[in-house]
C-alpha cells in the first residue's frame, strides 16, 4: 500500500511493472503461431500452374472446408453421383465432422485439405458444400505442398475464399464449379467435363427454354454495356470476395474479367459489398464484368432501396468495359465451370464467355 512520503518506491515499482509488461508483449509477439502461415502480402499474378486434367476412373477427394453437412443423405447422394459420373471417391478426414456450423475445427478442416493434396492416390479435390468458415483456415494451408502437387480443386459459394487463396499464393488454376451436393444435371456436367476433363476452349452460353410459354423466362441474359473483352477470369461469391479485401489472399485484378454471384442478401447489402470492391480498387482496371445469378436478392421488408438494375448501373455502367448479367453460375441448378486465372473472352451483347486456352494440362 502506498502512502505519502514514499513516491520514489512507487515510481520504481511502476517502472519495473512496465518493463515486465513490455518484455511480456515482446515475447508474445515474437512467439510463432502454431502451424499458421505468415500473413501474405497482396500479390501480382504468379505464373499459371495448370493442374493435370481429370480422367474417368480417377479418385476425387471430397473435402469440407466450410460448413457441415448435417444429414447423411446429401453425402450419400453426392458420393453416388460422382461414382455415376465415372469417378472413385475418397472421403477426407473429418468430412462428416461437425463443430457448430463448421465441418470440424479449423485445424481439422485445413489438415484434411492438406492431406488430400499430399495423397498421390487423389487426383482432384472437390468441396462437398459451401456454408461459412473457409476464411478461417486460409493461414493454416500448406501452400508449398499445394504448389508441389498441383491438382484440380473446385467448389463455389463460401469456397470462393479457398479458390482465391490457393490461386493467389501458388498460381494454381482453381475452379468455380458445382459442389459435391450440387445437382449434377446434363448442363452442369457437360461444362465441367469440357473444362476439367477434355481441356477444351469451351464456349459457355445460357440455354433459355421457353417451354410452353411464348418467350423464355428463365436463364436469360441482359446486356448492361455491349462489347467484347479479354482477360483472366477472377471472381465468385460477392460477400466472400469482398471479405477478402485487404487480406493478401487476392491477386491483382488488373485486366481481369470479374464474375460475381450472390444469394439471400438484401439489395442494400449488395450495394455495400460492391462499394467495398470499389474502394479496394478491384473495379478500377477490369477489362469486363460477367454477373451471374443474384438469387433472392430483394429490397427486404420495411424500407425501399435501389433496384439491382440501378445498383449494377451505378457500379459497372460507367467503367467503360463490356458488362452483362444473368450468366449461368451461382446458386442455381445449371452451372458453368469457370477456371480462375485462365484467359477468357466475354461478348456482353451475345451473353457468352469463351476460354482462350485449356484450363488443365
Amino acid at each position: 500500500m502506498w502512502c505519502e512520503g514514499q513516491p520514489p518506491k512507487r515510481r520504481t515499482v511502476l517502472q519495473h511493472a512496465a518493463a515486465v509488461l513490455v518484455a511480456s508483449v515482446a515475447t508474445a509477439s515474437a512467439a510463432p503461431r502454431a502451424q499458421a502461415s505468415p500473413r501474405p502480402s497482396p500479390t501480382s499474378a504468379l505464373p499459371l500452374i495448370k493442374p493435370p486434367r481429370l480422367h474417368s476412373g480417377q479418385t476425387i477427394g471430397l473435402v469440407a472446408p466450410s460448413g457441415a453437412v448435417h444429414e447423411r443423405l446429401p453425402l450419400e447422394i453426392a458420393i453416388d453421383t460422382l461414382g455415376a459420373l465415372g469417378f472413385k471417391v475418397k472421403e477426407a478426414p473429418h468430412l462428416r465432422a461437425r463443430r457448430g456450423q463448421f465441418a470440424g475445427t479449423d485445424a481439422q478442416r485445413a489438415a484434411a485439405l492438406n492431406a488430400m493434396f499430399a495423397d498421390p492416390d487423389v487426383h482432384g479435390v472437390l468441396a462437398i458444400t459451401g456454408g461459412s468458415g473457409a476464411n478461417r483456415i486460409l493461414p493454416l494451408l500448406d501452400y508449398a505442398q499445394l504448389r508441389r502437387t498441383p491438382k484440380f480443386i473446385g467448389g463455389f459459394s463460401d469456397i470462393t475464399s479457398l479458390l482465391h487463396a490457393v490461386h493467389s499464393q501458388t498460381g494454381l488454376v482453381t475452379f468455380h464449379c458445382p459442389a459435391g451436393v450440387s445437382e449434377w444435371n446434363e448442363f452442369s456436367w457437360r461444362h465441367f467435363k469440357g473444362v476439367a476433363l477434355d481441356g477444351s476452349p469451351v464456349l459457355m452460353r445460357n440455354e433459355p427454354d421457353k417451354g410452353p410459354l411464348p418467350a423464355p423466362r428463365e436463364d436469360r441474359t441482359l446486356t448492361i454495356r455491349p462489347g467484347v473483352a479479354r482477360g483472366p477470369l477472377l471472381g465468385g461469391n460477392l460477400a466472400v470476395l469482398s471479405s477478402l479485401c485487404g487480406s493478401g489472399y487476392l491477386r491483382s485484378f488488373d485486366g481481369a474479367i470479374l464474375f460475381l454471384e450472390e444469394i439471400n442478401e438484401f439489395i442494400y447489402r449488395v450495394d455495400r459489398m460492391l462499394s467495398t470492391l470499389k474502394l479496394a480498387g478491384v473495379l478500377d482496371r477490369l477489362s469486363g464484368v460477367m454477373l451471374g445469378a443474384f438469387t433472392n436478392c430483394t429490397p427486404g421488408d420495411g424500407f425501399w432501396t435501389l433496384t439491382l438494375d440501378e445498383v449494377f448501373e451505378d457500379y459497372f455502367g460507367g467503367l467503360g468495359v463490356p458488362v452483362y448479367r444473368g450468366a449461368s453460375f451461382g446458386h442455381i441448378k445449371r452451372k458453368f465451370t469457370l477456371p480462375l486465372g485462365v484467359p477468357a473472352e466475354i461478348d456482353a451483347g451475345a451473353g457468352t464467355v469463351r476460354l482462350l486456352e485449356p484450363a488443365v494440362a
